[in-house]
């Protein structure tokens, strides 16, 4: 029987921003525009060597939605998830972060990632909207681990 190697594990932040603005709470997610199959998501990527998580999670935050006035609410939580099922030969340690966005924002709006992680040596665009947070939405690839500790 095979011996099955140790996979290595990759530092990530994500990110849950709340509408604090806006009547009652909303959470912003974002889609993919040239690859709606991707799901929902939320803002957050890898930790860059040196970096703090908080720092890496503010970087990306701001990076993903042009967004620079949040305001952290502090740590939700970690996990880690298996990415074999999804081709990645790598485990990720997931740090999760909830900040408040206090400023008035559109209801949706598409941005540019300039430095995606997958290597992509053009901008990647993120077509971004608010969703109530009552509905606690559908995220894509294990990211609504800690949906259920926003406050």
């Amino acid at each position: 029987m095979p011996v099955k190697k140790s996979l290595p594990v990759v530092l990530k932040v994500y990110t849950y921003i709340l509408d604090t603005f806006a009547d009652g709470d909303r959470i912003l997610v974002f889609r993919h525009v040239e690859f709606p199959e991707a799901g929902i998501q939320v803002p957050g990527g890898s930790v860059e060597p040196g970096e703090t998580l908080t720092t890496a999670a503010f970087r990306e935050a701001k990076e993903e939605t042009g967004i620079s006035s949040l305001k952290l609410s502090g740590k939700l939580g970690m996990c880690r998830k298996d990415m074999t099922e999804f081709g990645l030969d790598c485990i990720h340690e997931r740090h999760f972060y909830q900040f408040e966005c206090p400023n008035k924002t559109p209801q949706n709006w598409v941005s540019f990632e300039e430095t995606p992680s997958d290597g992509s040596e053009v901008p990647v665009a993120l077509q971004f909207f608010w969703v109530d947070l009552e509905k606690r939405p559908l995220l894509s690839g294990g990211l609504g681990e800690f949906l259920r500790l926003l406050s």
